[in-house]
């Protein structure tokens, strides 16, 4: 239940964040909305404000907001004509567009921040395991030993240290460590492992044998340390959700790592069961995916709209009404397929497999 409960508050948000953004920008652009919905489907509750309707719809996987002659579909009332999405420029159509992914991207932006602000676990350099016959336990180190400076420089975090000696590119270091009252500073030279990263690459990195005790201590920063971290973690997040996606289509990252509402519904409950930070970097991570998926140039999604107002923008006449339609139905074609994929991987990942 907890699970579900998470799922549903997060994926609540991420929606509204989003379709937040097309609607602010539609009234801005002086664009008439006719409903704002969270959810597609049946209508659950609704209320009308104004000249828009607010809907609780039955399907939360999602959400959308209609706006006067949005589609270009049917005659609009010439009183109309003025407010109708149909009639702004290409340029303010791809602002409105652009705005939804915008503000998701904006919304994981601001919550790193808040991340950074409330604080992040972060490994010591204490050191847990000493792997036998490699460099350092050649060299004397032994479990328990605290690292102090790699190559004169202090470090107190390990991924301090693990940067430091990656940036030594595999010359000899010196290793200066605590142990007790005792500090000792030894000669090693390390040696180059091969392994997968996160996109399932291969990568080479010079190592020295030590596992890390999983001591943690909370890093909290103050608002200018918070923004720049939360700005550096967002462009990081962004990038690796985009090389991630060229992995699946060059088939380095299988297809069966992709997950759906499953997936997301389990990780949600996890994260809310390890604590509040930990809940709102889930969130973040979903939303950066959430915007940068809606970017893609899929019609249907916000990407593929984005490519037909750029091509009426540069040839200055809009993709024909046959054209945008052959789009629309290959691009549903996709969404279904990739929906169907998740489903697939989910129900083979929790409910057959031993997820």
């Amino acid at each position: 239940m907890t699970s579900i409960v998470s799922a549903i508050i997060v994926l609540g948000i991420l929606i509204f964040v989003h379709e937040l953004g097309h609607f602010i920008f539609a009234k801005l652009f002086g664009v008439g909305v006719e409903k704002f919905s969270l959810g597609f489907g049946p209508k659950l509750i609704g209320k009308k404000i104004g000249e828009t309707e607010y809907l609780l719809s039955a399907f939360p996987l999602g959400g959308y907001v209609k706006m006067v002659g949005e589609g270009g579909e049917g005659e609009i009332p010439e009183e109309e004509k003025a407010r109708s999405f149909a009639e702004k420029s290409p340029l303010r159509r791809i602002g409105i567009v652009v705005a939804g992914p915008g503000f998701n991207l904006i919304f994981a932006w601001f919550l790193f921040i808040v991340i950074f602000m409330l604080g992040v676990p972060s490994a010591t350099t204490k050191v847990g395991e000493v792997v036998k016959d490699k460099p350092a336990a050649r060299a004397g180190m032994v479990a328990g030993d605290v690292v102090t400076a790699v190559n004169g420089k202090k470090v107190a975090r390990w991924e301090e240290m693990a940067a430091e000696i990656s940036a030594a590119k595999g010359q000899a270091l010196d290793i200066e460590i605590r142990r007790g009252a005792v500090t000792k500073t030894f000669r090693i030279v390390p040696e180059t492992r091969t392994g997968k990263n996160l996109l399932g690459e291969n990568v080479t990195s010079p190592v020295i044998g030590v596992v890390a005790a999983g001591e943690t201590v909370i890093d909290r920063y103050p608002p200018i340390e918070a923004f720049s971290r939360g700005s550096s973690q967002t462009w990081t997040v962004i990038e690796l959700t985009a090389l991630s996606l060229v992995k699946i289509v060059e088939r380095a990252i299988p297809l069966d790592t992709i997950g759906g509402p499953i997936m997301i519904a389990k990780m949600a409950g996890q994260q809310a069961e390890a604590g509040g930070v930990s809940f709102l970097a889930f969130m973040a991570l979903l939303s950066v995916n959430l915007g940068v998926l809606n970017l893609l140039p899929i019609p249907i999604l916000d990407g593929g709209h984005l490519i037909f107002y750029l091509w009426e923008l540069v040839f200055r006449k809009p993709v024909s009404m046959r054209a945008r339609e052959i789009a629309q139905q290959v691009g549903l074609a996709l969404l279904i397929g990739l929906m169907v994929l998740a489903f697939y991987n989910d129900i083979a990942r929790y409910l057959v497999g031993n997820g």
